[in-house]
């Protein structure tokens, strides 16, 4: 976590539209990318919070893009919740900077972006209950509800082929023909199942083709942690982190659902056997987002909402698989072995789905 020491955050935030004198920053939150502070403001006698972030332009290689994206995509859904009386805290809310921009670039040519702080709500980072499955599921199906109809050009792709999984395929056996690292020899298990299940990566892609699935605007990082909960209530206020908000597949978001959902397994747990598919989790993320969005959904998105979930786990998968091979270059490793690891459970989800993929299918057609 970035030390607020390392910014002059009084000076940053004095870029945007905030009334009242700063008083202080703080790191905030437990994200890896982007750096995140809360900034507290006196306004009136009340202290007031402010999210003010640093785009990481070595992901985001166009901030100002992703921004725009952002801002339209903010402002529509405010648009949609206006008669509600309480969209800026079921939306984020952009404050723009004194030239009117949804962000500020200082000297250095950092990238910086201020959110309303939504209080009494948090996020957390383990689904532990249905209900929570169920609220994470909902919240991201209004959202892509919501952007149905957003008016204007296509969004910016904010990572081009974010989830283009026959070019993770493609890179995938690039690597494995120079295995630079020679490590081929103690993934075999992990590489023949990639290999047999390439022809997963296809359909989707195939079937957006067809026109029988649409290309949608997608959140692309579906976590609970990138939904806040109601301290009281529980109940999904907003969703959060849209750095990743792009075109994409209805399914990809439903599907990443799955794969982070439906678990109890840790991501990187070397006991395979504490790996599960659990029933009653993926009832309550079909329950929760089929509340939402069935209505702009079509037949053919609703039938392979399961195999959404097969193919995100199997991606990640690969994308694990990949990096292992080729040194550890991308994902952040603790330990030898640790993206091989993350693969087994990725690849041993990917089985559990398969093996109650029917009824995981009899289950969406229900609702």
């Amino acid at each position: 976590m970035t030390s607020a020491k390392k910014y002059n955050l009084k000076e940053v935030s004095g870029n945007f539209n905030i009334a009242g004198d700063f008083i202080s920053a703080s790191p905030y939150g437990s994200g890896h990318i982007n750096d995140t502070f809360a900034v507290t403001f006196s306004q009136g006698g009340a202290n007031v919070r402010y999210i003010i972030q640093r785009i990481n332009h070595n992901i985001f290689k166009n901030p100002v893009a992703l921004m725009d994206n952002i801002d339209r995509v903010t402002s529509h859904i405010h648009g949609k919740l206006s008669s509600s009386g309480d969209a800026s805290r079921k939306a984020l809310s952009l404050i723009r900077s004194g030239n009117g921009l949804p962000h500020h670039m200082d000297r250095e040519g950092n990238c910086w972006r201020t959110y309303i702080f939504v209080e009494n709500a948090k996020t957390y980072d383990i689904i532990e209950t249905p209900e929570q499955a169920f609220q994470a599921a909902k919240a991201f199906g209004e959202f892509q509800r919501h952007l149905v109809d957003l008016p204007g050009k296509r969004l910016s792709e904010t990572i081009p082929d974010f989830h283009n999984t026959p070019k993770r395929f493609e890179s995938f056996k690039n690597t494995l023909a120079s295995d630079s690292c020679n490590r081929a020899k103690s993934a075999k298990a992990e590489i023949a199942f990639a290999l047999n299940h390439e022809n997963v990566g296809t359909l989707l892609l195939n079937l957006n083709r067809e026109g029988k699935i649409p290309e949608r605007i997608t959140h692309n990082d579906t976590k609970l942690n990138n939904v806040l909960l109601d301290d009281k209530t529980g109940e999904a206020v907003c969703v959060i982190d849209l750095d990743t908000v792009m075109p994409g597949l209805a399914l990809y978001d439903f599907g990443d659902l799955v794969r982070t959902s439906t678990s109890p397994a840790a991501e990187d747990e070397k006991d395979l056997g504490k790996v599960k598919m659990q029933m009653h989790m993926y009832k309550a993320l079909v329950q929760g987002y089929m509340s939402a969005a069935k209505d702009f959904l079509t037949k053919t998105e609703v039938e392979h909402l399961a195999f959404g979930g097969k193919l995100i786990t199997l991606e990640i998968g690969l994308r694990f698989l990949t990096d292992y091979l080729s040194g550890d270059t991308y994902f952040k490793v603790h330990r030898e072995g640790h993206n091989l690891d993350r693969c087994r459970t990725q690849f041993k989800l990917v089985s559990l789905i398969e093996e109650q993929e029917e009824e995981m299918n009899r289950l969406a057609e229900k609702i």
